[in-house]
């Protein structure tokens, strides 16, 4: 699989989100196993999860837990793959979200998602959202603190703005590595992200980069312009989706969520799938 760099570290071109393994409507445990071994089998090396990435109350970290151990039982051939994990978000347990930025609370996260990942420390860790009751400086202060003090290798922030993207890179002393919005064909209100991104060489990494799970099905028929281009790929419309995307920077590294083994091994195909200039730009315009 063709390769993408995040904070000097080289990953896959595409990544695995695991999401849908752990919240509403997931998977048994084997067969989301399954899936994370399908990843790496097609040369997945990023796995991006998160702490509130679970379904019921009491079960904080439950994605945290099933990535770790899915790592552990593929054996040392998992040993190159980046975990990436965020805290900040919450899930009460009811299906709500809400939001947590205070920086003695990001730092506890932090540790208590390495201690369930099983490392010293974290591969890239990002403040999950910005949490309005805090300054932002102070939670990305948090995010410096534990670089200093080596739990996290490389920080990143998720749903952010430009000037977020700016902030948080001055306060971390040039030390942003990523930056994981929303994008898709259907949410592009995050390519200005995107393209300051690409300007300042930081890894983009969209989320729900195929619509999210209630809209990834409808892709083909919702983007007439993407379903034509499949017919004359001849692959399918969500691994063109992926990679447009790839085309638009080289800092762009999407990581699909996906509960199937058969849906990250198709993703996974989508670096190999070289379109041209002109279907780029029709995809682009659409």
């Amino acid at each position: 699989m063709k390769q993408r760099t995040i904070g000097g570290r080289t990953v896959s071109a595409i990544g695995l989100g695991g999401m849908p393994m752990s919240i509403e409507g997931r998977p048994d445990t084997g067969r989301s196993i399954a899936t994370i071994h399908a990843a790496l089998d097609a040369g997945v090396t990023l796995i991006d999860t998160a702490d509130a990435y679970h379904r019921d109350a009491g079960e904080v970290g439950h994605n945290e837990e099933l990535i770790a151990g899915a790592l552990r039982a593929y054996g040392r051939a998992a040993d190159d793959v980046l975990v990436a994990t965020k805290g900040g978000h919450l899930r009460p347990g009811d299906g709500s979200w809400t939001v947590n930025g205070d920086p003695a609370y990001l730092k506890r996260a932090a540790k208590e998602s390495a201690r369930r990942l099983g490392v010293e420390a974290i591969g890239l860790y990002q403040y999950h959202r910005p949490d309005p009751r805090v300054p932002y400086a102070d939670s990305i202060g948090a995010l410096r603190d534990l670089l200093d003090e080596g739990v996290i290798h490389m920080a990143g922030i998720s749903n952010a703005t430009v000037e977020q993207i700016d902030e948080a890179d001055e306060i971390l002393g040039g030390r942003l590595a990523s930056v994981q919005n929303q994008f898709s064909p259907a949410f592009r209100s995050s390519l200005r992200e995107l393209e300051h991104c690409a300007a300042l060489g930081i890894a983009f990494l969209p989320w729900s980069p195929l619509g999210g799970i209630a809209n990834a099905p409808d892709l083909s028929a919702r983007h007439a312009v993407f379903r034509e281009v499949a017919e004359e790929t001849g692959a399918g419309v969500h691994r063109v989706a992926l990679a447009w995307e790839l085309s638009l920077a080289p800092v762009v590294v999407p990581i699909p969520g996906a509960s199937r083994p058969e849906s990250i091994r198709d993703s996974a195909d989508a670096p190999g799938l070289d379109l041209t200039p002109e279907q780029i730009a029709r995809l682009s315009a659409a």
